[in-house]
């Protein structure tokens, strides 16, 4: 196949990329050179980005992998984010699909559900709490919209829920709550949000990459949750950190600035996931980090 991965030098997409590369497909990205390097990458790497794409070089393409996306949860810049993760991948659907491409998966995400009530399941209200997820929203569906216009198209949205794993470093800040507690761990204390009980659904990025070749095969158009389908507490990640690291750090509780429009509690309900398109999760948390550190990378 001829895909074209976006966003291919980010955490998924530089998972995606080398996956693909391995089953020997044709593969063209779009990226950034200030996050991962792909080691062997001989395909079309377009730069700089989506929002400045050379669409003549894409020609005929059978996938469309789309994970490129300002993905800043702080950024209050409505009119940006909606710019970059809207009107662009729009443009560039819209482009695919002209010259024939009938296979689109895409990046959602599970922020969509705001403060909504977890696990959560693909068709409960959604409650956007800030510009990134409302931008998820709006592109879900342009997404819906693009499908009704070409029936004979298949697109499917994953609604991804706190990826971790080998590609994240570059993120700094954004990187998940796993890597950065790993490397406060390493130096001292970690400090948490009081009371450390809030729950997040983690899900490694060998399964996200799982998730991006089965959406690949679909039958239909569909959108699913992407998470490991379990919660895990921040103080329950400083525990198992302490057992992979060798380390016996102790939490140091400090307020949340940001309680307002901060999702205390996330977990994905899975069974629409594995109906529709056959993607079960294997990666439990404890697994893996401990796949995630024999990589060498967490640390």
């Amino acid at each position: 196949m001829r895909v074209l991965v976006t966003g291919g030098t980010g955490l998924v997409g530089s998972n995606v990329v080398k996956s693909l590369m391995q089953d020997g497909h044709d593969v063209l990205m779009t990226g950034s050179d200030a996050e991962q390097k792909t080691a062997g990458f001989t395909g079309k790497y377009l730069q700089p980005s989506l929002i400045g794409i050379d669409w003549d070089a894409l020609g005929h393409l059978d996938v469309v992998c789309h994970q490129a996306a300002i993905n800043d949860t702080q950024n209050m810049d409505e009119r940006e984010m909606m710019l970059g993760n809207v009107t662009a991948p729009r443009a560039l659907f819209e482009y695919a699909l002209k010259n024939g491409c009938k296979r689109f998966v895409y990046a959602s995400s599970t922020a969509i559900y705001g403060d909504g009530p977890a696990p959560y399941t693909e068709d409960q209200e959604l409650r956007p709490l800030n510009p990134y997820a409302r931008s998820k929203v709006a592109f879900e569906k342009v997404a819906a919209e693009l499908a009704h216009a070409h029936p004979d198209a298949i697109f499917v949205g994953l609604r991804y829920c706190n990826i971790y794993g080998p590609g994240e470093s570059h993120k700094g800040i954004r990187a998940t709550m796993i890597y950065q507690l790993a490397q406060q761990m390493q130096k001292g204390n970690p400090r948490i949000f009081k009371d450390g009980e809030q729950k997040r659904d983690y899900i490694y990025v060998k399964d996200v990459v799982t998730a991006n070749l089965a959406a690949m095969n679909a039958k239909a158009s569909v959108v699913v949750n992407c998470g490991s389908g379990k919660a895990t507490t921040f103080n329950q990640l400083v525990a198992i950190l302490n057992r992979t690291l060798g380390t016996s750090r102790v939490p140091e509780y400090i307020d949340n600035p940001i309680i307002d429009r901060y999702q205390s509690y996330t977990e994905c309900d899975m069974s629409r996931a594995k109906e529709a398109i056959g993607f079960v999760p294997v990666f439990d948390i404890e697994k893996g980090i401990a796949d995630y550190t024999r990589e060498g990378l967490l640390v």
